[in-house]
This record gives C-alpha cells, structure tokens and sequence, in this order.
C-alpha cells in the first residue's frame, strides 16, 4: 500500500576528520538518511559523490583534515556538500585514463551528478554536486506505509535470530518476537552510534523527540 505524504527533508551536516577509514562510516550514515527519506533511488550515486568529494580532501588538502559534510533538498534535487578549509587547492576536471588510480574524482562526480561546483565561503571552501530524486515537489514522495517498511525491518532481524516470520505464530507471540527484534535494532543502533563517538542518551533523547512531534 502506498501513498503521498508531504516528507520533511530537514539538512544535516556531520563533521568529521578527512581520512580514509572514515568514507565507509559517511556512506553508511548517507544511506540510512536517504533511505529514511525514501531516497533509495539516489542513494548509489550519492554515496559514489560523497567518496569521491572527500577522497579529494584527502588526497589535496590532507589527511585529517577538519571536513564537514552537508546534505540537503534544493528544490527537487538532492544536494551534497563537503566543507574543508583550504580555499587554494581547487578541484579541477582532468582528462584521466580508464584505468588511472588517480585522478578520476571530479570526473566520476561530473559524470553522475546533474550538476556540481566550488562555493569559496570566507575560511572555508565548499564543494557541492546535485542529483534529480524524480519528486515533484520538495517535500511529497509516494511511499508505502510506515508500519510495512517497519515489518520489513523487524522480520529481517526475527530471521537472523531464528524467530520466524510475521504470521507464522499467534499474534501475542509474533508481537513478542516483534518488540524482541524492536530492541535489537534500537541497541544495534546505539552501539554504532557510541562506536563513532556519538552519546548514546543523547541519540535517544532526540528519538524520542521526533516520535512525540510526529504522534501529534
């Protein structure tokens, strides 16, 4: 079943030290917003941008480098930033081989974002690209209903600890089995969140700050 919702798509920005082990954790965190944003169809290009953006950080202006990435709506279009503070290194498209190990950056971004670009803010250089998510407005998408995403999530994780399928039980214990995976998840969640420096109460306190804003 599905249905069309006005989706708000507030931007997010996550500081983060430019070195390679961290691309991995950045596309991760990418995907979960864009998919809590049911943006799935975007979000293979959007993580190969990311990587490549911040790649071009490390490899221009230095590995550690303070770097802050930005995600927001522009319209229609899903618009990704890197921040970093050097306004002198400059990313260039250069004519690479196929095969080249270098140099293919800003030619893989050129070549799957609609649109890209070199913003110089004051202390800061802002390299941005754009891609089209297909909405027809900002805010609305036509989704499936919340509870059959959340169904979805919750039998992958009965499966993987052996508790079956929905419907393959009565309803108060495959409601058991249900809240049993719901806590999996949530401290799932909690544990990669701490893993990455993040306070695992604080994360908690804003979930719970959203579900009471969307109960209302």
């Amino acid at each position: 079943m599905s249905c069309i919702i006005c989706m708000p798509r507030k931007p997010w920005d996550l500081p983060f030290f430019a070195e390679p082990r961290e691309v991995a954790a950045l596309r991760h965190i990418l995907r979960l917003h864009l998919d809590a944003w049911h943006l799935p169809e975007v979000v293979d290009v959007a993580q190969v941008c990311v990587t490549e953006l911040v790649a071009n950080v490390i490899t221009h202006v230095g590995i550690g480098t303070p770097t802050t990435l930005v995600v927001s709506m522009n319209a229609n279009h899903l618009r990704i930033e890197v921040h970093d503070p050097d306004t002198r290194a400059l990313p260039t498209l250069v004519q690479a081989r196929l095969d080249s190990e270098a140099g293919r950056g800003m030619t893989l971004v050129d070549a799957m974002a609609d649109r890209w670009g070199v913003e110089l803010r004051g202390d800061r250089k802002v390299t941005w690209c754009e891609m089209a998510t297909g909405l027809a407005e900002a805010c609305a998408h036509t989704v499936r209903s919340l509870t059959a995403g959340v169904d979805e999530l919750l039998n992958g994780y009965r499966v993987k600890k052996g508790l079956g399928l929905a419907g393959a039980e009565s309803e108060p214990l495959a409601l058991a089995a249900a809240e049993e995976a719901a806590i999996d998840i949530i401290a799932d969640l909690l544990r990669w969140m701490q893993a990455h420096g993040r306070d695992a109460d604080d994360v908690l306190d804003r979930a719970q700050t959203h579900f009471e804003a969307q109960a209302e």
